[in-house]
């Protein structure tokens, strides 16, 4: 049978799962923009009394009065909301599918983000409350890309496609240099119109090029459609059921997932909140050179992500060492390097590109994520990967509104690079500690909830729960 092959398909030969994979990476690109514009709007919103000298030397648009306070309060409002709906984002894909779930996040997370400037006043709570807004519509994207990635990489291929979840590091590269220019020529309210505008026309092609399972696409051939499901084999049940609940919560390799993830995140959402500030208070950067500086770590994680997701899946593929084995061996460059070089910052103080360089080392590191605690979960459940990455993310999105207390708290009467270091230790002891527990208690195995036998009473039990 000879197969029509549409340009939505292939480009070239490329086959289906790698567009979806595109849209993957996209989907994170496009929450990411949403997610971290106000990071540098942030900094030309604050009256002048609050603000940093160097980022306040032109008229970008109305000011407020927003103390330390109320600034850690808008950063961390979007993980308030976050948390609501991450721990039922996997449960509502498995159950709805990943495509709609993702799809209507990005929707109205596009319109929220271009109504942000008309909700900006001095008292904080009605933009702290279209942060909470966008925080309940992110919480279900990961969870529900984690849904798809089930569905669709072969293992083989595993690496290549949960590296493509750090789109999101892409957007905030974008994000931030781009609008550190453009806030600095055209005022704060086009930080938030123009990563709405972008966002919308992402999701059109979300909705033409995505699917829930290469059995649901319209146009995959069946040639693919076969490899990926004969690939996947039995981890992967076609029947939806709830997720064994009592099983999740009395696994120790899931808690050792839930520990290494928490220490990734706290890493990932310090920089994402607090490198524009740092870099503007306490290195004195402008705030274009600011926006691109702090940009230099999320890059430098992607880059790094896609290397050590290749460097994986080959020896994967080669059998060179079990799973459990490339996953604990691997968290000594997610985990345990960044640790170090957080640590060292206050050593370098005298050259603050040198303390840039360090940051961006950091993150970079960390970006080997996608062969730790952002594929583990597709280890233990594949048909549980986006309920499990939903728990751990709920847990680990605490990180993103307590860090920005932290920060706050620790700056509260200077803002030097010596008040900051202290932020730099909590980071490095988050990053290292989750990594020894891992070394320990961590698997890389599915586990036997992964398939519940309904001859077992206590796997009955928790597939109803």
């Amino acid at each position: 049978m000879v197969h029509k092959v549409s340009p939505l398909n292939y480009f070239g030969n490329i086959p289906v799962r790698f567009n979806v994979a595109i849209m993957l990476f996209m989907a994170c690109f496009t929450t990411y923009m949403t997610r971290t514009n106000i990071s540098i709007a942030i900094i030309p919103m604050i009256k002048e009394e609050s603000a940093n000298r160097t980022a306040i030397a032109h008229d970008y648009g109305p000011r407020y009065s927003w103390s330390k306070k109320d600034q850690s309060f808008i950063l961390g409002g979007f993980f308030y909301g976050y948390l609501l709906t991450s721990l039922f984002g996997g449960v509502l894909a498995e159950r709805f599918g990943g495509r709609h779930v993702v799809g209507l996040s990005m929707l109205f997370s596009a319109f929220i983000t271009g109504i942000t400037p008309y909700f900006a006043a001095d008292n904080v709570i009605p933009i702290f409350i279209t942060r909470v807004i966008l925080g309940i519509l992110g919480g279900v994207v990961y969870p529900g890309l984690h849904c798809l990635v089930s569905k669709w990489s072969p293992p083989e291929e595993k690496g290549k496609f949960v590296s493509a979840l750090l789109g999101g590091l892409l957007g905030t590269v974008v994000t931030w240099s781009m609008l550190g220019v453009i806030i600095e020529y055209y005022g704060w309210k086009l930080g938030f119109y123009l990563p709405s505008a972008i966002a919308f026309i992402i999701t059109l092609f979300w909705y033409i090029i995505v699917a829930d399972s290469p059995a649901d696409h319209p146009r995959i051939t069946s040639f693919e459609r076969d490899y990926i499901q004969k690939s996947l084999g039995d981890a992967v049940s076609k029947e939806k059921r709830l997720p064994p609940v009592v099983s999740i919560f009395t696994s120790i390799p899931f808690y050792a997932l839930l520990v290494l993830h928490y220490g990734s995140l706290w890493g990932l959402f310090f920089l994402m909140n607090a490198a524009p500030l740092f870099m503007t208070q306490a290195l004195n950067f402008n705030l274009a050179k600011a926006g691109f500086l702090a940009a230099l770590p999320p890059l430098a994680r992607l880059l790094a992500g896609f290397a050590f997701g290749a460097v994986g899946d080959y020896l994967r593929r080669k059998n060179t060492f079990g799973v459990t084995t490339i996953r604990k061996s691997f968290c000594l460059f997610s985990h345990v390097i960044p640790g170090l070089f957080l640590l060292s910052i206050t050593l370098l103080a005298f050259d603050k590109y040198l303390v840039v360089a360090v940051i961006t080392l950091s993150l970079g590191f960390n970006g080997a994520a996608t062969m730790t605690n952002l594929q583990n979960s597709q280890d233990l459940a594949p048909n549980f990967a986006g309920t499990l990455y939903g728990i751990i993310n709920f847990v680990g999105t605490t990180s993103g509104f307590i860090s920005p207390i932290i920060v706050a708290y620790f700056t509260e009467d200077g803002h030097s690079i010596y008040e900051w270091q202290h932020v730099f230790w909590v980071g490095a002891a988050v990053y290292i500690a989750p990594a020894f527990f891992y070394f320990i208690f961590g698997d890389g195995h599915v586990q036997k909830w992964n398939e519940p036998k309904s001859n077992n009473k206590k796997d009955a039990i928790d597939t109803h729960l």
